[in-house]
């Protein structure tokens, strides 16, 4: 009987000890909120976004053909202005000696002075055509600048490209402040610049 009452008295006891403890809700609350684990999903996202965005770069990239501007564009204008330099130079020596020519001819006989004349004449009209050649030539390099435009003002745009602040080339610094200085901007666009009018009236 006692150790039957013993039992009794013992087994609430185990049962207590077992019975798992409930955390304290106000005491939870009290500690802050807890914080949030990391969006994984969130991050992926993010560098899918990096991963388009670096794959829209090489394709505007590869669009614009850098090989092609300095391998083809570019010096293919070069070439064109240097062959209208020359060509320009040639017919001008060709006129000026025609018509040096010209004014030094002493013969007394008409008919032959007409026919030498006639002659350097016909030779100063040949000189002239180069102005067919060379608006030809101005073309394609127009053609040329005209791509280079095209391209760089489409790369800009969709790459939404903006000027940094960085310092200007000094060799063309260098180069745009001596033509300010001793005036080598060259012939000014029409309707720019100082007009032959204001030229002549200095010297009223």
């Amino acid at each position: 009987m006692a150790a039957a009452a013993a039992q009794k008295t013992r087994s609430p006891a185990r049962l207590r000890a077992k019975k798992p403890v409930q955390p304290n809700s106000a005491s939870a609350d009290q500690a802050g909120p807890v914080e949030p684990m990391t969006d994984i999903g969130q991050i992926v996202r993010e560098l899918g976004a990096v991963a388009d965005y670096v794959s829209h770069i090489k394709k505007e990239i590869g669009a614009l053909r850098a090989n092609e501007l300095y391998r083809t564009r570019l010096p293919g204008a070069h070439d064109e202005l240097g062959n209208v330099v020359n060509a320009t130079a040639s017919a001008t020596n060709t006129i000026m000696s025609a018509a040096e020519e010209i004014l030094g001819y002493t013969e007394e006989d008409f008919e032959t002075y007409r026919n030498q004349v006639q002659t350097k004449v016909l030779e100063i009209f040949e000189a002239c055509s180069f102005q067919d050649i060379t608006g030809q030539r101005i073309s394609k390099v127009v053609e040329h600048l005209g791509q280079v435009e095209k391209r760089l003002s489409h790369f800009a745009a969709a790459v939404n490209a903006r000027d940094g602040d960085v310092a200007p080339d000094f060799e063309d610094a260098a180069r745009q402040t001596r033509k300010e200085l001793l005036l080598l901007n060259g012939p000014a666009d029409e309707g720019a610049g100082v007009s032959q009018d204001d030229i002549d009236s200095l010297f009223d």
